[in-house]
């Protein structure tokens, strides 16, 4: 893929796009947990841009940022996987939230209140509002991972002759999230928007729409499972 000047060109794309790898991290750490490091995010972000400096190919189409910002994410959630902080107890209530939404939305035909899911789970909504908060990060790797900025996407991109099966499976879950994240509560997809489509992180998401920044995070914790629980089809 390079010629003579290849190691040049490798080291002018990464010299270029080093500040990417910071907007990233920061981005990503303003919804996570003190324990983790930004220097560590902005480790792993650096070998992701080092490898997507290796593999472009600009002939594939996509623009340098673009795959780039694909690796840099995918490696930093890696990191976050490897260095799991949450307790396996966190990642089980984030399912039993899922799975107590889809009971109470199959039952009612409508969108799940807290008080609903509350009591479906059999916990006080002070409670329920604290597994919001514990499961949020958990919640937004999981959604990350299932709509394509994990390793499956960074593969992708990889390939030289794509698999018929599995972009078409690849398009039916796309469309079906996006029809799943349009049928959102509207201040829960107001949330989505903001904080995927326009870059806001949770304080300044909080201001924009009025409430504080762990109601947000609440939010921004029910919308993920509420998209769990109606894309369950798409991911069995």
């Amino acid at each position: 893929m390079y010629e003579a000047n290849g190691q040049q060109s490798r080291d002018e794309l990464v010299t270029q796009h080093a500040g990417l790898v910071k907007k990233i991290a920061y981005h990503m750490i303003a919804r996570l947990p003190a324990s983790v490091q930004v220097d560590d995010l902005i480790q792993a972000g650096m070998m992701g841009l080092l490898d997507a400096a290796s593999h472009y190919d600009a002939s594939q189409g996509a623009a340098f940022e673009t795959y780039a910002s694909i690796r840099v994410r995918g490696s930093m959630l890696d990191e976050l996987r490897r260095n799991d902080w949450a307790p396996k107890s966190v990642h089980r209530k984030g399912r039993e939230l899922s799975a107590a939404i889809h009971r109470v939305e199959m039952r009612t035909g409508q969108d799940a209140s807290d008080r609903e899911v509350a009591d479906e789970m059999g916990v006080t909504l002070d409670e329920y509002h604290k597994i919001l908060l514990d499961s949020n990060v958990c919640q937004i790797a999981s959604f990350d991972m299932l709509s394509g900025s994990g390793d499956e996407s960074r593969e992708h991109f990889a390939d030289d002759i794509p698999d018929p099966t599995a972009q078409l499976m690849d398009q039916q879950f796309q469309k079906g999230l996006i029809e799943a994240i349009d049928c959102l509560p509207e201040r829960e997809k107001l949330i989505m928007s903001l904080y995927y489509e326009s870059d806001l992180n949770l304080k300044e998401i909080g201001l924009v729409i009025g409430v504080s920044e762990s109601r947000v995070s609440q939010l921004m914790s029910q919308a993920h499972g509420r998209l769990r629980a109606r894309m369950k089809s798409h991911t069995q």
